[in-house]
Parts: C-alpha cells; structure tokens; sequence
C-alpha cells in the first residue's frame, strides 16, 4: 500500500502543477498558440503522468482515497501558482490548504487494502451502457451546455475512467493484456469525453465553479460505487474518520477552486 499511496501522491502534485504549468501558458498565448506553447505541452506531459499514477495507486487502494487524494491537487496549485503565476494567497485559501491537509491525512489513515472482490456480473455492461448515455447526452449538450453542467458530464467522464481502471485493474498485468482487454478501451472512451467536456466548460464560464463541480462529482460518485458494489472499506473504527477526511478534502477543494490562483 506505500507505493499506492506514494502513486496517488505523486498525481496529487503532478496534477496541481500540471494546470500551473497550462495557465502559465495561458497568460502568454492566446487562440490555437497556445496548444504550441511549451508550458502548455508540459502540463499535458504532467497531466498523463498523473493519470498512470492514479491507475498504479487505483491497483492498490480503495477509489474514494484515491479520488480524495487527487482532489488535493487543487491546494498544489494554489501554493505553485503564488510564486509561478504572481497571484495572491488570500487567508481563505491558506485556511484551505490546511483543512485539505487535514483532510487527506484523515483519508490516508482510514483506507483499507483495496478490496480483491471481483466486480458483479452486470457491472461490465452497465459501464458499456453508461459510456453510450453519457456520450450521446454530452453531445446534446456540447452546442448549447453552461459551464457547471458540462463540467459535471466531465466529471462522470472522469469518473467512469477511474471507476473501468479500478475494475479492469490497468496497471497489473502485461501490455498486449491491457490493449487487448475491452475494458482499456472503454476507460479511454469515458477519459476522452471528460477531457472534450471539461474543456468545453471552461470556455462557457469561470473555472472555480467548473473545477469545484468537477471534484466534487469525482470523489463522491466513484466512492460511493467503490464502496457500494465493489467492496471498498476502511479500517476497523475508522468510518467516521473516512467521511469526516473525504468532507473536509472536499469541501476546502470546493474554497480552492475559486481562488485567485485558478483563475490564472
């Protein structure tokens, strides 16, 4: 469980740097330049390193520490974006940072071993339908969606990823294993719809309200069917800790989504 804790960590900052990294892009770029700028290829580097260590990470420990542990990433870009991006640090977001820290520490100690219970029978398939839905109502909302919906769609994109890797456990077995598995595909699928959608929300509004959305849905739904269907728990006497540790790293999550740093 070190390495997967150590993993979830590692995607923890390497995505909080990784949008650093973008919107220093931003701030010198504009239009189709932007895509061309090395900072903005860099986060794309550090926003793909993170996702393979969520999957090492999701191979060993339970989904809602995983989640939480990557919603952390929000507090790593408010802390870079300060001396990279040469925004403020209100005391909100330094009371924030503290209470994700809190947070994920509450997290971190309640997880139990990841559960080696195989997923029920109609879970594959009910993934299979879910990709369909959510596609086919992405699209309908692309033309015409406001900000927070579609970062909502984003995030059951995201979320059916993380959800498909956790069940397929990417990550364990060979590499002609995992491209010939089905399952890879479909985690690809829901990934690039949560990419298309979150993109597309934040062109239709301000990212605070979109990023907040987006974490929130992402630690909250695969949690809950982690534990629900596939067998999460945590340790013995440590329930309350696990809500209190998901509540707390959410809920500052959604204070660091608006702060100064994310508008950069």
């Amino acid at each position: 469980m070190t390495l997967a804790f150590l993993a979830a960590l590692g995607g923890m900052v390497l995505y909080g740097l990784a949008s650093v990294s973008q919107g220093y892009a931003a701030a010198r770029a504009s239009g189709p330049a932007v895509l061309r700028h090395p900072g903005y290829l860099a986060g794309l580097a550090g926003d793909g390193l993170a996702w393979l260590c969520s999957l090492l990470a999701l191979t060993r420990l339970p989904l809602f520490a995983v989640q939480s542990l990557l919603a952390g990433s929000l507090a790593v870009t408010v802390l870079v974006a300060v001396p990279v991006l040469k925004v403020r640090m209100v005391r909100r977001d330094v009371a924030a940072v503290a209470v994700v820290t809190v947070g994920l520490v509450l997290v971190s100690a309640s997880a139990a071993a990841e559960s080696t219970r195989p997923a029920p029978g109609w879970f594959d398939p009910a993934l299979a339908v879910g990709l369909v839905v959510l596609g086919l109502v992405s699209a309908l909302a692309y033309r015409r969606g406001r900000s927070v919906p579609l970062a909502v769609l984003a995030a059951l994109g995201f979320s059916g990823a993380a959800i498909g890797a956790r069940v397929a456990r990417l990550g364990e077995g060979s590499l002609a294993a995992t491209l010939s598995d089905p399952m890879t595909w479909l985690v690809v699928a829901y990934g690039v719809i949560g990419a298309v959608m979150y993109a597309r929300s934040l062109e239709r509004g301000p990212i605070g309200p979109a990023t907040a959305a987006l974490w929130v849905v992402e630690v909250v739904v695969p949690g809950l069917l982690g534990v629900a269907v596939l067998g999460d728990t945590v340790r013995p006497g440590w329930d309350l800790a696990a809500l209190l540790g998901v509540a707390l790293a959410v809920g500052a999550s959604v204070v660091l989504a608006h702060s100064p740093a994310q508008a950069g």
